[in-house]
């Protein structure tokens, strides 16, 4: 659920100060309200890996290179820290649960001898989440430092024979992830008792724990009033995971006699969920287990598609398009809520989405865009919405979690077996395309993504769960098909953000992901053409998968990485068309037509006319209207001026 996020950009001239001022402010306000705190800085190899080069450095450049000049800063917030009353200080290194050879390995060896052997500092606590810490649980089990956080939920469990092949901890405090702070499913007790207790020989001194931080789940269950009491019985927000940390440390402390009805209850709210027929629909089941290889490939190769598809839609070179939403103002949030509150009808509300329908495709055709949607006023978000229409899901009303920035989404909970009770996008697609003679595009959420921005089920292979998602898109394209929908746009945004982090774990992802997304979109006639979307990710490790789709036309960011995007698929050969964004929407900033225009040029190199499309990065949702007309209207300016070049060269 968290996708978009700001990295440092460093260069061999990067200069570091240290500025304590506000991690010790925040120390010195939980010490005066009498709590012991535990700051928790992002630690310097994790800093430093997660960068890149800034604008004008050689792209070759490695931040790792400053690693011996950040150390002394890092020094300096250390001593602050302990002046100011820390005892303990958290330095968390999530990057190194990822491969990485010796040179990454030595750095890490390398930062926590020097900033073990400071004389000035609190205790350190180094943590590492989401995944095993692999190769590097040695080096930081030798390191002089006093203590080691490690996550044992889901594939990090491989944590417990990992610190048994090193020798554990000795002398050392292990901070046991024994409750999954990423997902909102109550934990097994008995187990995770079982593995604190084993752990207990491994080091001097565990504490239970999250996994990682609870920012990533929503508050408290007890505001969800109109969720089932059973059902929320399954749940376990941040107070509830609390809680379960301090009735696992009881019971590791006193035994299990202390927690005797915490545990049986506990058991009888697993048994609960596992026999819910909430939980299991033997149609659904049965269903996506009588789906072959070809369900999943569209007959039609490539070629003879593009050939219908061109056919069909008679576009013009480098046609232009958007990527699905429109901006969401404020007067359409305030009719959602009238709506919920009774304060407006069904009907009045339906007046009002399609008011505004007509008001986006109006400027579209007067912008003179090429393919055309709908703005999507009638969706909260591109996954609670088809998530609300959905059997197996469940919608809370307070849950919500932090998604960049500012801005927050409440994530839907996938609880069961997945199906699709009626039409969800139907309506309000065929009305748009009845409003103009333009291809307007339906738009839906892919498999891979109502996963990745959902909490989901816990209790079988996300394989599985994928493949039902996809049988309910499938039939949602379906009936698109059927009511004449000439382009159906399915977004996979989080098809890079779910790779493992594990080099070893990714084929078998890549295999199902992309086996959904075809199963949803392989079921059409050669002349739908079926788009894909994807922002804001390093795409060079999944072009094979992103090819894999098999989707006529891919949207990507490309706007703010200079057609990155772009050459690396030219250069992997890929063969289908492509829209690069030149308008980078997560900034206020209107580019204008020579900026845009330069940035088709680019993507030209790589992309013949005849393959390239003009659209920006991402949906609009977030811009406002003056700034979205603005651009839009420089988008089909540079892509006419560019195109009449290609064309006239190509002439």
């Amino acid at each position: 659920m968290f996708y978009h996020y700001l990295v440092p950009e460093l260069g061999p001239d990067t200069v570091f100060t240290a500025d304590a001022a506000k991690p010790v402010a925040e120390l010195r306000e939980a010490l005066a309200l009498g709590h012991t705190a535990r700051p928790v800085l992002v630690g310097p190899v994790t800093y430093l890996l997660l960068a890149k080069p800034a604008p004008g450095v050689d792209p070759g450049f490695e931040p790792l290179t400053l690693l011996e000049r950040l150390l002394p800063v890092y020094a300096e917030v250390l001593a602050a820290l302990r002046a100011a009353g820390a005892e303990w200080a958290q330095l968390d290194e999530p990057a190194l649960v990822q491969d990485h050879g010796g040179a990454v390995l030595e750095a890490a060896a390398h930062a926590y001898r020097e900033l073990g052997s400071l004389a000035a500092r609190p205790k350190i606590l180094v943590a590492a989440y989401f995944d095993r810490l692999g190769e590097a649980l040695p080096v930081l089990a030798e390191a002089p430092i006093e203590g080691l956080g490690l996550d044992f939920t889901g594939s990090a469990a491989a944590n417990l024979d990992d610190l048994a092949r090193v020798g554990g901890l000795p002398g050392k405090r292990l901070v046991a992830g024994v409750v999954d702070g990423r997902n909102v499913w109550i934990a097994d007790l008995e187990r995770s008792l079982s593995t604190l207790a084993t752990l207990l020989g491994l080091a001097g001194r565990v504490d239970v724990a999250a996994s990682c931080s609870l920012l990533h789940v929503p508050l408290d269950t007890a505001l969800e009033h109109g969720v089932d009491p059973q059902v929320g019985r399954w749940l376990a927000f941040a107070r509830q995971k609390v809680a379960e940390i301090v009735t696992l440390a009881r019971g590791l402390a006193e035994g299990t006699g202390a927690i005797a009805g915490q545990l049986a209850a506990n058991r009888a709210d697993l048994a609960s969920r596992a026999a819910s027929a909430l939980t299991h629909d033997p149609a659904v089941r049965a269903r996506a287990a009588a789906v072959t290889t070809r369900d999943t490939r569209r007959p039609q190769p490539y070629g003879e598609r593009a050939a219908a598809q061109r056919a069909r839609l008679d576009l013009p070179p480098l046609p232009t398009t958007t990527i699905g939403s429109f901006p969401q103002t404020a007067e359409l949030r305030a009719a959602r809520a009238d709506l919920r509150a009774g304060r407006i009808d069904r009907v009045t509300y339906d007046e009002r989405i399609a008011a505004e329908i007509r008001s986006i495709l109006v400027f579209q055709e007067r912008a003179g865009i090429d393919v055309l949607v709908h703005g999507e006023p009638e969706r909260n978000d591109m996954v609670q919405y088809f998530a609300e229409r959905l059997n197996g899901y469940l919608a809370t009303q307070h849950g919500w979690v932090q998604s960049y920035g500012t801005r927050y989404v409440r994530p839907p909970i996938l609880a069961g077996d997945v199906s699709r009770p009626e039409p969800m996008t139907l309506r309000w697609t065929t009305y748009a395309q009845s409003q103009t003679e333009r291809p307007v595009k339906g738009m839906l959420t892919g498999p891979v993504t109502m996963l990745a921005w959902s909490f989901v089920r816990d209790d079988q292979p996300q394989a599985e769960t994928a493949r039902q998602v996809a049988l309910a898109l499938r039939d949602e394209v379906a009936d698109l098909v059927a009511a004449g929908a000439a382009v159906i746009q399915v977004d996979e945004p989080a098809l890079r953000e779910t790779l493992p982090l594990r080099a070893a774990d990714r084929a078998a992802y890549l295999a199902w992901a992309g086996e959904a997304f075809r199963l949803a979109t392989s079921g059409v006639r050669a002349d739908t053409q079926i788009h894909t979307h994807m922002c804001y990710a390093e795409f060079g490790e999944i072009l094979a998968a992103i090819d894999d789709l098999d989707a006529d036309v891919i949207s990507l960011e490309a706007a703010r990485s200079h057609m990155q995007a772009a050459r690396e698929l030219a250069e992997a050969g890929y063969p289908r068309e492509v829209g690069p964004g030149v308008y980078d929407i997560h900034s206020p900033r209107v580019p204008g037509v020579a900026e845009m225009a330069s940035l088709l040029r680019k993507a030209l190199d790589g992309i013949p006319a005849g393959r390239l499309w003009v659209n920006p990065d991402c949906g609009l949702k977030t811009r406002g209207w003056l700034e979205t007309r603005v651009s839009l209207d420089n988008l089909v300016a540079a892509a006419r001026e560019v195109r009449a070049e290609a064309t006239g060269a190509n002439g």
